[in-house]
Formats: C-alpha cells, sequence, structure tokens
C-alpha cells in the first residue's frame, strides 16, 4: 500500500543545470533549477566552468526548493540524485552532496539514470496531463541523445533504436551555429521556423537501417548548402532565415516521425511519449500530437518544464525506487556513461 508521507529531495547535476525539487509521493512541491549563463559566450558547455558552477549553485538552489516546498530537512523520507550518464566534474558535485546529506539526516540514497528520469517524467501527478499505460514507447531526444525505448515498467526498460553518431538536438545547434545563430541555437531554430515554409528547401534524410538514426550526414549537407547559396549570395541567410530554420526543422521531424512509425508497425504498441531537452520544440510537440487523428494513437507530450534538464524527473523515479527499496550505499559512484 502506497505510504502517504514520502517526501523526496531530487538533485540533478548532469550537465549545466544546477537543479533541485521536492516531491510528497508523486506531486512535485518545487521544483527549482539555477542556469549557468557563462556557456553562452563560449557556443557550447565548458565541463570545468560547469562543475565550478554547480559547486556555487548547488547549496542555495536546495535551500530554495525546502523553502518553496515549505517541507523541512527532518521531513525528508530519502534523496535521490543523477548518477550518469553526464559529465563527470558535474555529476560528481550532485553525487557528493546526496551522498554527504543522505548519511547526515540518516535517510536512503536513491541513484536515478538521468535518461529513465527523462521518460518517467510523465508520472508526475499534475493536473490536466494523462500518463501512459505500460507498455508504450518513448522517443529521447536531447543534446546527447536520441533513442526510441520500449517501456514494460518503472524498471524494465529496452533500447530499441538510438544514433550511430549525433543526438538530435546537436543536430539543431550544429545548424543553427552555421547559419551564424548564437549557443543554445536550438530554440531559435524553432522560433524561427514558425515564420518560414517548411517546403523551401530539400535535405536528404539519412538512410538508416531499422530503427536507429543518423545526423551527422544531414549536417554536413546543410554546411555545404549554405557555403553553397553564399557564394552565391552573400545575403543568403539573412534574407531566407525563417524558410532555412523551417526547412530545416522539417526534416529532422520526419527523419524522427518516420523511425517512430516504423517502431509502431514492428512493435504493434500505438502510445508514445516524448521526453528530454528536444521534446520542448513546438514543432516536434504539434507533429507528434496529430498522430492521434491521423494514425490513431495515444500520445504523451510533457509539462514544458520537464522537458528540460530538472530535479522533478529525478524524484519521481526516486519516488519509485522508494516504494521498491533500491537504495544505495555511500560507495555508489557517479558515471559519465551508464549503462541503460
Amino acid at each position: 500500500m502506497q505510504n502517504p508521507e514520502v517526501f523526496i529531495l531530487a538533485i540533478e547535476s548532469s550537465c549545466d543545470d544546477t537543479a533541485a525539487a521536492v516531491l510528497h509521493n508523486d506531486k512535485v512541491l518545487s521544483n527549482v533549477v539555477a542556469n549557468q549563463l557563462i556557456h553562452n559566450q563560449y557556443g557550447g558547455v565548458v565541463p570545468e566552468l560547469a562543475s565550478r558552477a554547480h559547486q556555487q549553485n548547488i547549496v542555495p538552489v536546495i535551500d530554495a526548493a525546502l523553502r518553496k516546498a515549505n517541507v523541512q530537512k527532518e521531513q525528508l523520507s530519502a534523496i535521490a540524485f543523477t548518477q550518469g550518464p553526464g559529465l563527470m566534474g558535474s555529476l560528481l558535485v550532485g553525487t557528493s552532496f546526496s551522498k554527504s546529506l543522505s548519511l547526515a539526516l540518516k535517510v536512503p540514497l536513491i541513484a536515478v539514470n538521468h535518461m529513465h528520469a527523462h521518460i518517467l517524467a510523465h508520472f508526475i501527478d499534475e493536473e490536466g496531463y494523462d500518463k501512459p499505460e505500460f507498455p508504450f514507447l518513448a522517443l529521447t531526444i536531447s543534446g546527447g541523445h536520441t533513442q526510441i525505448v520500449k517501456v514494460n515498467s518503472f524498471f524494465d526498460m529496452e533500447i530499441i533504436g538510438e544514433t550511430t553518431d549525433d543526438a538530435v538536438g546537436e543536430a539543431f545547434d550544429k545548424s543553427a551555429k552555421i547559419l551564424g545563430l548564437p549557443y543554445p541555437g536550438g530554440p531559435l531554430i524553432d522560433k524561427y521556423a514558425k515564420e518560414g515554409n517548411p517546403k523551401a528547401f530539400t535535405f536528404t534524410k539519412p538512410k538508416v537501417p531499422g530503427l536507429d538514426f543518423s545526423f551527422s550526414g544531414l549536417k554536413t549537407a546543410i554546411l555545404y548548402f549554405i557555403q553553397k547559396n553564399k557564394q552565391a549570395n552573400p545575403n543568403f541567410i539573412e534574407e531566407n532565415l525563417n524558410d532555412i530554420c523551417a526547412s530545416i526543422q522539417h526534416t529532422i521531424i520526419e527523419i524522427l516521425m518516420d523511425k517512430i512509425k516504423l517502431a509502431v508497425k514492428e512493435t504493434g504498441i500505438t502510445q508514445i511519449a516524448i521526453g528530454g531537452g528536444v521534446s520542448a520544440n513546438s514543432g516536434i510537440r504539434n507533429t507528434l500530437k496529430e498522430t492521434e487523428s491521423k494514425y490513431g494513437w495515444k500520445t504523451f507530450i510533457p509539462k514544458f518544464e520537464y522537458t528540460t534538464d530538472n530535479a522533478a524527473m529525478i524524484g519521481i523515479v526516486g519516488y519509485q525506487k522508494y516504494l521498491s527499496n533500491r537504495f544505495e550505499t555511500s560507495a555508489v559512484v557517479s558515471k559519465a556513461r551508464i549503462q541503460f
């Protein structure tokens, strides 16, 4: 029977966002994120700077999460933290703090796989949002991952398709960089695409067998396309920015949807959930929603704040693990790469 008084403090520090959340069972009481703007000037995340910023942010962020939730440290049932995957220096900050706090408060310690959390964020109790039923297919799309996962239960997941090279988030950001847009460029492509014609320019979709993805070839094709057209017209980007962004986004969405359609055909599963930072993209969200009437699928799109890296998603996995007594000792270590 469910314990009505489970309070989980969750800590996320896998990349460049320091986040803490407090959950009461599967409800989020607070979800605080401190962004690191210092990376913008470098055009990408600098690992050493990220780990230093986590050290500065982690105490104030956790304090803010507890205050906002109106929960005292003594009320906490367990500490959940991101074990991996991610940047090792960043992970170490969250792991070390979580282990210390767990020992100090004498409460269980729960290690969470960051990619599992993106998928299980759908099980946060949020008004107006349905929860998928097992089994379902999850499309996890972020700066570092592109995966199709068959989710059989909270702790039984199987990757049935993944990228063979670059992730979809990198394809968005690198395309934006080619266009001269500032980092992070993915959201800007989404913004300009809304005003453009998605059929204005055609980019060849990579031919990858099965359910796997590839985006490196698309990035190269976009680079050559821009170089060629800028030689003919130095103002080509400025004059066609909206159409270029719309065409790039349209191509990426088609690549994702082609694989999802194949996964549905192969598994017979018509419940589809998306997660990860790139699932914030409005084009992807709208296209997936359209499949409900087009193909009869049931789709699950997370609340915007649970798409990018956050601690609430770590907390919901922590809650499910708490119910199953899946705890760690202080010997647990961070892992930049972690078995799915």
